[in-house]
C-alpha cells in the first residue's frame, strides 16, 4: 500500500506494473490473507500499525479479486481503469499536433510493438497494453534471474522510454491539464 501510494504520485506506469505484481503476489499466496500477513507483510520493516494497514489493503484487494473473478488471472478493475486512462491519453497525444516528441517516440517503438504482436502477443490488445505486457514480462524474467536477449533488452529499453514519456504526460495532465489543440 505504501509503495503503491508513492508510485501512483510519482510514476503511473511504475504504479501499474507494481499493482500487477501485487496481483501476482496475492495469487502466489493462494489469495490467503493469513499467508500474506504471516509470510509476506511480516518481513517488512514497518511498525505494527503500518503492517495492519498493509494487511487491510491486501484484504481489500483479495476481496476485489474474488468479486471481479480474477483470482487466477486477469487484472482488477482499478488497474484496468488506470490502463484505459493511459490508452486514452496516448490517443489524445497522437492526435494532437502539439506533441511531436511523443509522436516521434511512438513511431520509434512501433516496430517493436508490431514484432511483439507477431510473436504471440494478443493482437486484440491496445498498443499501450502490449508495451506494458512486454515490460512486465521482462521484469518477471529478471526477477527469476533468466536471460533476456540483447534484442529484447533493446526493445524493452525503447518501450520503457516511451512509456516513461506517457507517464510524464499523465502526471502533467493531472497537475496542470494538457492542452491538446
Amino acid at each position: 500500500m505504501f509503495v503503491a501510494q508513492e508510485l501512483r504520485k510519482k510514476n503511473i506506469a511504475e504504479y501499474l506494473l507494481y499493482m500487477w505484481q501485487v496481483e501476482d503476489t496475492i495469487r502466489a499466496f493462494d489469495c490467503s490473507l493469513r499467508r500474506i500477513r504471516d509470510e509476506y507483510v511480516s518481513r517488512f520493516e514497518y511498525t505494527e500499525e503500518q503492517k495492519e494497514e498493509e494487511v487491510d489493503w491486501f484484504g481489500n484487494l483479495i476481496r476485489m479479486m474474488n468479486q471481479e473473478g480474477c483470482r487466477e488471472r486477469g487484472h482488477l478493475q482499478i488497474n484496468k481503469v488506470t490502463m484505459q486512462m493511459l490508452i486514452e491519453l496516448h490517443e489524445q497525444l497522437l492526435q494532437s499536433p502539439k506533441f511531436p516528441f511523443y509522436n516521434t517516440a511512438y513511431y520509434k517503438v512501433l516496430p517493436f510493438i508490431v514484432e511483439l504482436r507477431n510473436h504471440g502477443a494478443n493482437k486484440e490488445e491496445n498498443e499501450i497494453e502490449t508495451c506494458f505486457n512486454s515490460l512486465y514480462g521482462v521484469m518477471l524474467l529478471r526477477l527469476q534471474k533468466k536471460n533476456v536477449s540483447p534484442e529484447t533488452a533493446h526493445a524493452v529499453k525503447e518501450i520503457s522510454t516511451f512509456i516513461g514519456m506517457l507517464s510524464d504526460y499523465y502526471h502533467k495532465d493531472k497537475a496542470e491539464g494538457l492542452k491538446f489543440e
